[in-house]
């Protein structure tokens, strides 16, 4: 068969290649992106489902609109309000999970050959998607408080990029909490360059102790004209549950038109029920609740994780404990390739994911993932000790 040209610019997820060898008895895994499901609100969804059919079961049980059912865009537009930024319904439109709004993205904005900015490391499936459509990625390195800003603006004024991608509050992988200094010179320079930020926040609710600064998508109209110049990813998936693949997308006027065009030949529209069911259960007000638990559980797991790294692999591993999120981004000190720790590692029945895959370019392979979400502090201190005997 001859296949389309544009694959040729990508590969299957590294992620999910892995996956298929954590079958083995016994393996402990810090290698997933998933929410621990002994956390999901399983009675408030049940009510939540069982009230959307009630209130209106022909509107959740029937095809819907592209730019989505309109409780649901409503209760997208009240989330966001509620972290301080000025949105209303009719500014988004709601989405396949948010990777729909970054292929959206990917299929409004990029021509084979423009140049994109992410993060140096990122979310592998933007790396993907970008590449799909012909981007050529250009790397801004990071630290503990987001993207160096000072090497952005270099970027942006060598390159010129169609956009720039950023997940500014706990960032897969990363972890990295973009500061609030850091937040408003990228509105101010997205202004200044003409140039789209797309801002990626999943994560910004699974703080461990003190919120996280104002998404940028909040601090926008303290800065004129940002708001012309940003798109705003959001997502139920960490939140509330992934298997209901409810997203949502803050754009301007002309580029959400450009991306209900797009979404139309995709889908139609995202599971009318599935919104039902969301926007009900964001009605209830067992989300506040549900998080509290959420954050609580990931703080203490992180806290067990960072620990054990330091107990146990000491000055053969560098990282910045992170304030919230699901992972802890890590390097192997003296030489090391995690890529071949991580062999040895599964060996030893323990899994995590070498950091290369995150580089759109020029790969750090010293770098790996761990995600504490999903694993009991036993499991994790276990997992940990696993890992020493592999060095």
């Amino acid at each position: 068969m001859q296949f389309a040209d544009r694959l040729q610019n990508v590969e299957t997820s590294a992620i999910r290649e892995l996956f298929k060898l954590l079958g083995k008895p016994g393996i402990i895994s810090f290698a997933g992106g998933f929410p621990d499901p002994a956390l999901f609100d399983v009675e408030g969804m049940h009510s939540a489902a069982a009230a959307a059919l009630a209130g209106d079961a022909g509107g959740a049980l029937q095809y819907g609109a592209t730019e989505g059912y309109g409780p649901m865009r409503e209760a997208a537009a009240a989330l966001l309000r509620g972290k301080g930024a000025a949105v209303a319904a009719d500014q988004l439109i709601v989405t396949t999970g948010s990777q729909q709004a970054l292929d959206l993205l990917g299929k409004a904005m990029i021509s084979p050959g423009d140049r994109v900015i992410v993060e140096a490391p990122t979310f592998l499936a933007t790396i993907q998607c970008f590449k799909l459509y012909g981007a050529q990625l250009i790397n801004a390195p990071i630290d503990a408080d987001g993207v160096d800003v000072d090497r952005l603006e270099r970027l942006m004024l060598e390159h010129r990029p169609k956009l720039v991608y950023l997940i500014p509050t706990f960032g897969n992988p990363s972890g990295a909490m973009l500061s609030l200094e850091r937040r408003r010179r990228i509105l101010e320079l997205a202004v200044r360059t003409g140039t789209l930020v797309v801002e990626d926040d999943p994560y910004g609710e699974l703080y461990f102790d003190a919120p996280p600064p104002p998404s940028l998508l909040a601090l926008a109209d303290a800065v004129p004209g940002a708001r012309d110049w940003l798109a705003h990813c959001g997502s139920m998936s960490k939140i509330l549950s992934p298997g209901l693949r409810v997203g949502f997308l803050v754009a301007p006027p002309a580029l959400l038109a450009k991306a209900t065009m797009c979404k139309q030949f995709s889908d139609a529209c995202t599971s009318t029920f599935a919104q039902a069911t969301a926007a009900s259960y964001l009605a209830s007000g067992r989300l506040g609740p549900a998080l509290a638990r959420v954050r609580a559980t990931y703080a203490e797991r992180a806290g067990a994780m960072t620990t054990a790294l330091r107990r146990e692999l000491g000055d053969a591993i560098e990282f910045t404990a992170p304030r919230g999120g699901m992972f802890v981004w890590a390097r192997l000190t003296g030489g090391r390739n995690a890529n071949d720790f991580a062999q040895r590692a599964i060996e030893r029945l323990v899994a995590f994911v070498p950091g290369a895959p995150f580089f759109a370019r020029d790969p750090d392979v010293s770098t790996l993932r761990l995600s504490f979400a999903t694993v009991d502090r036993a499991r994790i201190e276990e997992g940990i000790a696993r890992m020493r005997s592999a060095l």
